[in-house]
């Protein structure tokens, strides 16, 4: 999800202000998706930036073996 959200806002922005401007959150966010700290992220803030940049998401569960 990470990877895929990083991608998908570095090829439509040309700097990281220009997508925290997008997304309308602060550009250290963004700085922090970059960097791959997913850590400050919760599973809802993910969701919410890649619904932003117009990609639909998933879940499906399995029961556990």
């Amino acid at each position: 999800m990470l990877d895929e959200l990083i991608s998908i806002l570095q090829s439509r922005f040309a700097t990281q202000a220009e997508a925290a401007a997008a997304l309308d959150v602060s550009q250290a966010r963004i700085s922090d998706l970059y960097r791959g700290k997913i850590q400050r992220f919760t599973v809802d803030m993910l969701i919410n930036l890649l619904a932003r940049v117009g990609q639909s998401v998933e879940v499906h569960t399995n029961a556990a073996a």
